[in-house]
């Protein structure tokens, strides 16, 4: 799949910038509001918020785009910092499926721009069943306080001990370095 920013050097560039570009690049839309200063999902909805209030700005509605695999939290944490009356559109980017080929779990397509290969994607998802779990370790107002309340099926929870347990699957670290200050 062919980017519209192959010419592009992005390596210094936020996230916000790399999608202004894209939008510009691709549908010539420029008129965007940017917060580049974010670390972390928490920063995103935080850093975001305050700047939507030194422009008194009060939006009627918030759509967020994450990669899907923190599409969970940054809902949790929007409904944690938000206004009660602003709407929340939550929207994954994209949506991946996985089968098994040869006995090894596979992507089963893998023609989005620069996905995660299999391994990165499924510790990425891995690290945020402890994340969303609302106890002493987790992110919710049991644990860290970062994000709202969030319910996790029983049969979640089960699968992830039993991955854990089972399979040698690393899961996600937060790096202190991108911790809010």
């Amino acid at each position: 799949m062919q980017s519209s920013l192959a010419d592009i050097d992005i390596s210094t560039k936020s996230e916000a910038e790399i999608f202004a570009l894209y939008l510009k690049n691709k549908y010539n839309i420029t008129d965007c509001l940017l917060e580049t200063k974010s670390t972390n999902c928490g920063n995103n909805i935080t850093n975001t918020l305050a700047l939507l209030k030194n422009l008194d700005l009060k939006p009627k509605s918030i759509i967020f785009m994450q990669d899907a695999t923190m599409q969970n939290r940054m809902d949790a944490g929007f409904r944690k910092y938000c206004p009660c009356d602003t709407a929340l559109i939550n929207y994954a980017t994209y949506k991946v499926h996985f089968t098994v080929q040869n006995d090894k779990l596979c992507l089963e397509q893998n023609n989005i721009w620069q996905m995660w290969n299999i391994d990165k994607y499924i510790e990425l998802l891995m690290g945020e069943i402890p994340r969303l779990t609302d106890n002493i370790n987790g992110y919710g107002p049991q644990g860290k306080d970062f994000i709202a309340h969030v319910d996790i099926p029983q049969e979640v929870h089960s699968a992830y001990q039993y991955l854990y347990q089972h399979l040698d699957i690393k899961t996600r670290q937060a790096n202190s370095l991108y911790a809010t200050k």
